[in-house]
């Protein structure tokens, strides 16, 4: 099997596996051609060649990872059509994101817990808010240990697992 092969496979594998999370499949195919990927960046033309589709059903997959905030548009001089890149720190930038979805559920789950009286749903309720507040509170320190882990590592040239 070719080195090639092998990269397609891996990119298939990896949208294949973003759709079991949930994730819509030509997202997650455009998200993968972009994850594997050794371009700097890509345009709807380049994607629809890579997946073997047209160009016009990569559009809105496009546009959905750059509303999750981990593709952005980029200039590319001389060039007259869009390009995209994935940014380097997607990764932290789109579970940073999703504090805005759990504040939402921590402000319906705050209001259940002041509707309810004591009881089991109070009870519920409560563990369900204290968990995510905990989880909003460590997650800023997780991502600042993991990019301060990260820094080390490449300086020392380390492999990542």
């Amino acid at each position: 099997m070719t080195r090639e092969t092998e990269r397609r496979l891996a990119t298939e594998h990896m949208a294949l596996t973003l759709v079991g999370a949930g994730m819509q499949r030509m997202g997650a195919r455009v998200l993968s051609a972009f994850l594997f990927t050794e371009k700097e960046s890509l345009t709807a033309g380049d994607l629809a060649e890579e997946l073997g589709v047209s160009a016009g059903s990569v559009s809105a997959a496009v546009r959905m990872v750059v509303q999750m905030g981990v593709v952005e548009r980029v200039y590319v001089e001389g060039s007259r059509r869009e390009h995209f890149r994935m940014l380097d720190n997607a990764w932290t930038t789109l579970y940073s994101r999703q504090h805005s979805v759990v504040d939402a559920v921590l402000g319906a789950v705050e209001a259940g817990v002041e509707a309810v009286g004591p009881g089991r749903a109070h009870d519920r309720l409560e563990y369900m808010r204290d968990f995510y507040t905990f989880l909003v509170n460590e997650s800023p320190v997780l991502v600042e240990r993991f990019e301060r882990q990260r820094a080390r590592d490449k300086r020392r040239g380390e492999p990542r697992p």
